[in-house]
């Protein structure tokens, strides 16, 4: 297969881009789309993130901070200093959707608890807060936007319907603006580097790695499933590749200590699963991959 092209191509020269990546929560935007972010910020690009909550639901691995775990307020006060740092160490501008202090909160995994607040931001109407990122989005006035795919990357419902409301909002911005709307970019892996990946973790990753709260890492089995952001390689038609880019990408998830833990060339979550920093990371132009995704898939969720 030809190597795919970079997200600049057919986009206008001579003049730095404007990139915005939509991300639900803190740390979501150096794990999802954090090489692509820093590949642009070291190409001279004017880079921005915008993140749809505070992250309040989330899972600590920190020991010394194990604390925070369930305690909502003092959690969300805890990873906003941790995604500023982030920002600080990527290179690029933030913004909450909603504010300084964003509308929606963290809704946890689906049937949790926090899922039915009121305030969560899975249960918000997209159509609000679409126009909210279109507002903001319109005075940024973007060539890039960047969010996940329709499955948000592993199914957390702020993941996709961090999806629907980027979507929507770029298809507001297209009817309001006076010029073109910008590209608005899925990310997705290749089921080739995937299993790369998964060769690579097995002959790297030593045996009895604990994480800072005790588990072991654990390398995925070659025949264990693989997430819905994995598609057939022919669906994933943009790729970013920048080893170089991996200090930025890798100096911003050490700032995320509650919820990642770096090792060399890999990192885990909560989970302990392994996963590979590769330097590289794969796009889609949505909505043009919609179909393609779907006859890949068997369908993409509404």
């Amino acid at each position: 297969m030809a190597p795919r092209p970079d997200l600049r191509d057919g986009l206008p020269e001579g003049r730095p881009l404007r990139v915005v990546a939509v991300h639900a929560h803190p740390d979501d935007e150096t794990l999802a789309t954090g090489l692509a972010l820093a590949h642009h910020v070291e190409a001279g690009d004017d880079v921005h993130v915008v993140t749809c909550t505070l992250g309040e639901e989330g899972e600590v691995i920190t020991p010394a901070l194990a604390h925070l775990e369930g305690d909502g307020p003092a959690l969300a006060a805890h990873r906003r200093g941790e995604l500023a740092r982030a920002m600080r160490r990527l290179g690029v501008r933030h913004l909450f959707l909603g504010g300084d202090r964003p509308r929606w909160r963290d809704s946890g995994m689906a049937g949790s608890p926090a899922s039915a607040h009121p305030r969560a931001f899975a249960g918000a109407e997209v159509d609000e807060a679409a126009d909210l990122l279109a507002a903001l989005l319109g005075g940024l006035q973007p060539d890039l936007v960047l969010t996940y795919d329709p499955w948000g990357g592993y199914g957390h419902p702020d993941h996709v319907q961090t999806h629907r409301v980027t979507v929507r909002a770029v298809e507001l911005l297209g009817r309001r603006a006076t010029g073109a709307a910008p590209r608005l970019y899925v990310a997705l892996t290749p089921a080739s580097w995937a299993r790369e990946d998964r060769r690579w973790l097995a002959r790297h990753v030593p045996a009895g790695v604990r994480s800072p709260a005790g588990g072991e890492a654990r390398v995925p089995d070659p025949d264990d499933a693989f997430p819905p952001s994995v598609v057939a390689d022919d669906v994933v038609t943009h790729a970013v590749v920048d080893t170089s880019a991996l200090v930025r990408q890798r100096a911003a998830l050490a700032e995320h200590p509650t919820q990642v833990t770096l090792h060399e060339g890999w990192y885990t979550l909560s989970n302990d699963v392994a996963a590979r920093l590769p330097g590289r990371e794969g796009y889609a132009v949505w909505p043009a991959a919609r179909d393609t995704l779907a006859r890949a898939q068997g369908g993409v969720p509404a």
